[in-house]
């Protein structure tokens, strides 16, 4: 069997009260039940990373500004595939969620990206179709399939579990495809190194 690709899990909302966190833990969960995939949830609370970028091309200034991304950047760097768990606020994803996308750019490059939204009507899909344009930038590949939990508290409990079949399906059918094109492009990657 192929070593299991490592998955990098960013919980985007650093919102009060928000319900983040049990979304992730959810698809935490189904990762954390495949043997072709090893889970690293990378929480923007627990894990901040600066807000202030410093000139282009040059590292940040303070010693603080550093040791908080090398919290995370060996995290990204690590990674063979990547879940966004995000919230939809006005019709888009979260500052927080973007601020860690452009800390990073080789971390992203030829790696697969899948997404798990959260919102009211929209089921968080407008935040995730806005990413996939973020992400092309950085030379990512976003899987096909999302998944879209509309009213995410009534389909995701607290402690984690679906309440709805449906999101479980869901799930299934987009880990699946990340598991594909994240084998794919590791292979990809070792074979001839992405340069761009």
């Amino acid at each position: 069997m192929d070593t299991p690709l490592r998955v990098a899990v960013l919980v985007g909302s650093i919102r009060d009260g928000r319900f983040g966190p049990a979304v992730a833990n959810w698809i935490h969960g189904h990762l954390g039940r495949r043997a072709d995939m090893t889970p690293d949830l990378i929480d923007l609370v627990e894990t901040p990373l600066p807000t202030v970028f410093p000139v282009l091309g040059s590292p940040p200034e303070s010693a603080q500004a550093r040791n908080l991304l090398e919290a995370v950047r060996p995290r990204m760097a690590a990674a063979d595939a990547f879940v966004l768990v995000t919230p939809e606020y006005n019709r888009s994803f979260p500052a927080s969620l973007k601020n860690a996308i452009d800390w990073h750019n080789r971390e992203w490059h030829a790696k697969p990206v899948g997404f798990v939204g959260y919102g009211g009507f929209s089921a968080g899909l407008r935040a995730v179709e806005q990413l996939r344009l973020v992400l092309a930038e950085l030379h990512a590949v976003t899987v096909r399939d999302a998944v879209g939990l509309q009213a995410p508290w009534a389909q995701i409990g607290t402690d984690g579990a679906a309440v709805n079949p449906g999101a479980d399906t869901a799930a299934k059918a987009m880990l699946d495809q990340l598991a594909w094109w994240g084998q794919a492009l590791r292979e990809a990657r070792t074979t001839r190194p992405y340069e761009v």
